[in-house]
């Protein structure tokens, strides 16, 4: 099994796929690492302008620019 490609703590940047409803692209904080979802890890991520933490697969996430 691959590792995560990211690490905990790292500062990420987030881009939500068009689901239909109000999402914040931007940075944020990978907070906890979770398993696979089939053959994709998923991540805990929390930005500072948000009082709640999401989840993100690894496909929608890239180092901070």
């Amino acid at each position: 099994m691959d590792a995560h490609k990211f690490r905990l703590g790292q500062t990420v940047y987030f881009t939500a796929k068009p689901l239909g409803h109000m999402t914040a692209n931007g940075a944020y904080q990978i907070v906890k690492l979770l398993p696979l979802d089939g053959d994709e890890h998923q991540y805990r991520i929390k930005s500072t302008d948000e009082a709640f933490e999401r989840v993100a697969k690894e496909s929608q996430l890239d180092r901070s620019r």
